[in-house]
């Protein structure tokens, strides 16, 4: 079976076209997603969103027209299923309503507006898939545009998920429009993490993590600077694992950086030169909680190349019940 996934964010919108094929792994038959095709554009949809509580009209334009590109490569490539998921930005917007009749008309598909919790669990469900469960339970983080999902859960499935108002582009927007970023920018930006976490910690026990996993741009990016690579490789990234220490300094490094100095990072997508700083100091604050709330058992974090995006191809699989 081919399937279509599409996940549109706050920051950008991809695409996964896949074909679904059986492999055994430690003796037991599972269903595996090869890719066909995996695309990526930004279109920074929630340009503004944070203040002005609705989508810019030259952000919706961006995003359909990276949407056009995307059902020309859907016809090329055929599937038997598409499914298109939106999250923060759209979520949050007044008029979210125009966008959702813009794709329906690109598309000829009904994009779906998913809640936070829905977003954690496809989010989960992508990262295990890539890189496996560990000792205990694995507390997958997804550090978007917009938002930032936390679940915890192990191989029954997810306990707890709870996504919060953080994001790369809403606190870049909100506190740190500079490049290199101030100590006063940076200490707000880790003010507004802590007190997302307080909120996460509501609903999901972060203190019972053991493994924890992180997808989306921003952790591959830290991870390619953490690694020294030359350039963007999402093989060499998948499955890394970095201490908490290497990517406090990474972050530190990433945010004192100006803006051309970021442009020459030939890992560095151009889209995401202006909140990386921002990201970047969400990831690390996030993992230095982590840290103190289990007393030093989560010391580490594994990144996954694979996330929502996987976990939306995969519910479609799960819909028509070819996956075990």
């Amino acid at each position: 079976m081919r399937v279509g996934a599409i996940d549109c964010g706050t920051n950008s919108i991809r695409l996964l076209i896949a074909d679904s094929t059986t492999e055994v792994v430690d003796g037991v038959e599972k269903t595996v997603l090869k890719d066909v095709v995996r695309e990526m554009r930004i279109v920074r949809l929630g340009q503004g969103v944070d203040a002005t509580g609705w989508l810019a009209q030259e952000a919706l334009d961006r995003t359909f027209a990276a949407a056009r590109e995307y059902a020309q490569l859907l016809k090329e490539h055929g599937a038997d299923s598409v499914r298109f998921v939106a999250t923060s930005a759209t979520r949050d917007a007044g008029n979210r309503q125009v966008f959702v009749d813009g794709i329906r008309e690109i598309l000829g598909i009904e994009p779906e507006v998913i809640s936070g919790d829905e977003e954690a669990a496809l989010s989960f469900a992508g990262a295990v898939r890539a890189v496996g469960y560990g000792d205990g339970d694995t507390l997958v983080f997804d550090l978007g545009g917009g938002s930032t999902e936390f679940v915890l859960g192990d191989e029954s499935g997810v306990k707890a998920s709870r996504s919060v108002n953080i994001g790369c582009v809403r606190l870049t927007e909100r506190h740190m429009l500079s490049a290199p970023a101030t100590e006063s920018q940076i200490a707000r930006v880790e003010a507004d993490t802590d007190e997302a976490l307080e909120v996460a910690r509501k609903t999901v026990p972060l203190q019972d993590a053991r493994r924890v996993v992180a997808v989306a741009g921003t952790a591959t990016t830290v991870a390619a600077a953490a690694l020294g690579l030359d350039r963007y490789d999402s093989e060499a990234i998948n499955a890394q694992s970095f201490s908490v220490e290497t990517v406090q300094k990474t972050a530190r490094w990433l945010a004192s950086l100006n803006r051309t100095e970021r442009e020459e990072l030939g890992y560095m997508h151009p889209g995401r030169v202006d909140v990386i700083g921002a990201g970047a100091t969400i990831y690390a604050r996030i993992l230095t909680r982590l840290n103190e709330m289990t007393d030093g058992a989560v010391d580490s974090v594994t990144v996954s190349e694979h996330d929502i995006l996987d976990g939306i191809a995969l519910s479609q699989l799960l819909a028509c019940a070819l996956v075990p």
